[in-house]
């Protein structure tokens, strides 16, 4: 890639042509949690701009710009009181869409509220996760895919920081290959034990551990195909080694994965026979970012608590920063990487993840970098990216900005880990899908491209 590329597709900042891209879609700004404390207010940097999220004493959500248009200050600390939000250096109070409410310091006439206004932007809430847009005009209708059709009880979010580019952190999700490599255990866990934890699960359809499938086959045949949403990717490994009790498989029976790309910046994976991960990447600033999970089931509903106490302790509060990264060496040992583990890093893939695109540096120089057959969906992903840029600067639309009745017919995707007929392994996890999602008591039925 050349370098004006590179950066034309990594940064983000108001103004720039990835930047106005991105500000055409709702982005995930803060976990509803962020806001449970005594004081329901937190300040963000999203895509360079900063920010204050609020909930006023009605419980509804402000998201407004951070410095005051008197004379700049930070709104981070202001008083959450008389219906908004009120600056502390003199008094100045706005009501979350912004306008102002009170110029407390000024005449009693004073016509200066009614000339003044504070930069908000349209916000809501799903399953957890709170969202704001950015953007010009009206905001766009969200898809209706499973992650915000769930019942509330059926998901769980959760979020993470990444000291480096966006992209880059897209990028590892879209991968299949690494985890052979990365994600590699040299013992297999019991299965039993695997709620609420990636790659520890039997595969759906066997007593096969996803460990044991990832370490023995290496060389997953992958396919990526563009569909209404993204990208769909799937990688295969045909079943020819020995099964748990060292029995020869045939090659008759084949493990399929498949995880998609959901435009704009979201992947979509398999947890388990049941869940799957929406994980989208928002940068804070060009060389900084945080994921975004919801994990939804469509079967019953998700152990919220089990699942963050799994979770919270890997982190620092409140602005989930992985105890682990840079500055300890991710937690590497050197016995547990000759004995235990590929890598060296413990057992929270997320480090995994974390060293590989933090290793890269704040912004990835792809123009060093040599892409193989792998890598066909990053390759494809770069590709849409820079047709939609390029559209938002002709002026158009870029994919999945989208009236409501096209927004209101994106069902799905499924994400699938199974194993299953070599022959006719599409007609056979189409069926298995098709009804585990006729049993579900939400999941809408797919259309073609789900």
């Amino acid at each position: 890639m050349r370098e004006e590329e590179n950066t034309r597709l990594t940064r983000t900042g108001p103004g720039t042509p990835a930047g106005e891209w991105m500000r055409r879609y709702w982005q995930p700004i803060a976990l509803t949690e962020e806001l449970d404390g005594a004081r329901p207010l937190v300040a963000l940097k999203v895509m360079g701009q900063d920010l204050v999220l609020f909930r006023d004493e009605e419980g509804e959500l402000g998201l407004v710009d951070r410095g005051c248009p008197h004379r700049g200050a930070d709104l981070a600390l202001g008083r959450l009181e008389d219906g908004g939000l009120r600056c502390c250096f003199h008094g100045w109070l706005f009501a979350r869409d912004g306008s102002c409410l009170d110029t407390p310091a000024e005449p009693v006439d004073s016509p200066l509220k009614s000339r003044v206004r504070l930069g908000s932007y349209p916000v809501r809430e799903i399953n957890g996760i709170i969202w704001g847009y950015l953007g010009p005009g009206e905001p766009p209708e969200l898809p209706a895919l499973d992650c915000f059709q769930a019942p509330a009880d059926h998901a769980f979010a959760w979020k993470g920081l990444l000291e480096c580019n966006w992209l880059q952190a897209l990028e590892v999700g879209i991968d299949p290959a690494h985890a052979s490599y990365l994600h590699r255990f040299f013992q297999d866990e019991d299965p039993a034990d695997a709620y609420g934890k990636q790659f520890r699960a039997a595969s759906q359809g066997t007593d096969l551990p996803m460990t044991k499938i990832l370490r023995e086959y290496g060389r997953p045949d992958i396919d990526a195909v563009r569909t209404p949403y993204g990208i769909r990717i799937t990688a295969r490994r045909t079943l020819d080694g020995t099964d748990t009790q060292g029995l020869p498989m045939d090659g008759s029976r084949t493990h399929v994965r498949i995880t998609h790309q959901v435009f704009p910046h979201a992947f979509h994976i398999p947890l388990d026979a049941e869940t799957a991960i929406t994980q989208w990447h928002v940068p804070i600033d060009d060389n900084s970012s945080y994921w975004y999970a919801l994990f939804t089931s469509v079967g019953g509903p998700v152990d919220q608590a089990e699942m963050r106490r799994q979770r919270v302790g890997a982190v620092t509060l409140p602005d989930y920063r992985p105890r682990f990264g840079r500055a300890n060496g991710y937690g590497y040992d050197p016995l547990e990487q000759r004995t235990t583990t590929y890598t060296g890093l413990g057992f929270d893939i997320n480090v995994h993840d974390q060293w590989a695109v933090e290793g890269q540096g704040s912004v990835q120089d792809r123009t060093r970098e040599h892409l193989g057959r792998s890598d066909k969906a990053i390759v494809m992903y770069r590709r849409m990216l820079g047709e939609a840029v390029s559209a938002v600067e002709r002026g158009e639309d870029p994919p999945l900005v989208l009236p409501a009745e096209e927004a209101g017919r994106l069902h799905g995707p499924v994400a699938l880990d199974g194993i299953g007929p070599t022959e006719g392994w599409l007609e056979h996890w189409t069926a298995v899908t098709d009804k585990q999602r006729a049993d579900s008591s939400w999941a809408q039925p797919l259309g073609t491209d789900g």
